[in-house]
This record gives C-alpha cells, structure tokens and sequence, in this order.
C-alpha cells in the first residue's frame, strides 16, 4: 500500500529556511515520481515541484520546479531512507500553506502534476514576522 507522511513544517520568518520531509513506503522510489503541492487559504491546492523516478539506475530523477519556488527551493531524494525531501530557504509570506507530497506512478516519464495522488496529512508551512 502506497503511503506517504509529510513533517517538517513550523512557523519561521520571511527569510528563513525550512526542510520538509515525505516518507514514503509501500513502494520504491526509482519507479514513482514524488511532488511537492501546498494549498493556502481559500486557494485550490497547487503544484509547487517534482522529482521523476529514475530512468536508469545510475541516473537520479529529473526535476522540477514552478516559477515562483525556483531558485529559493530544492528538492531532493535518499533512496536508503524512502524520502525526499523540500529544502526551501528565502521563505516569503506567500509560501504559507498546508504542504502536501504526493506519488505518480509515471516515474520518469512524469511531465506534470496532474497524475499525483496517495496524499499525505499535509504540514503546515507559515511564513510570518
């Protein structure tokens, strides 16, 4: 059974830096793709980036990122531990939000967040002075 559970949020301040964590099990990273979504206030919840399954073993994912996170986000995988992870520094009040990661069965060859699902709780992500 695909499962996955977020932790890692907490309250910090414009300009501060948070990593978040999504721990998976019930299936292997190399084949799923795994992204990262947030839904603030009365907002639909959105896309923010994503890693894809590997292609070949020695090749990591491809990723990506929206035009509002990059530079300031990074996401990243350790297979040893089931997880990726969301390095996000440069926070703005505007990242506040619940943080969900989700799982595509598409592996490599996702190309965009429409096909994530097996949600996570979320955790909550506020960016406030």
């Amino acid at each position: 059974q695909v499962q996955l559970v977020e932790s890692g949020g907490g309250l910090v301040q414009p300009g501060g830096s948070l990593r978040l964590s999504c721990a998976t099990s019930g299936f292997s990273l190399d084949y799923y793709a795994i992204g990262w979504f947030r839904q603030s206030p009365g907002k639909e919840r959105e896309g923010v980036s994503y890693i894809s399954g590997k292609y070949i073993s020695e090749t990591d994912g491809n990723t990506f990122y929206v035009d509002s996170v990059k530079g300031r986000f990074t996401i990243s995988r350790d297979n040893a531990k089931n997880t990726v992870y969301l390095q996000m520094n440069s926070l703005k009040p505007e990242d506040t939000g619940v943080y969900y990661c989700g799982a595509d069965p598409r592996g490599y060859h996702v190309s965009d967040f429409g096909a994530f699902g097996a949600w996570g709780p979320g955790t909550q992500v506020t960016v406030s002075s």
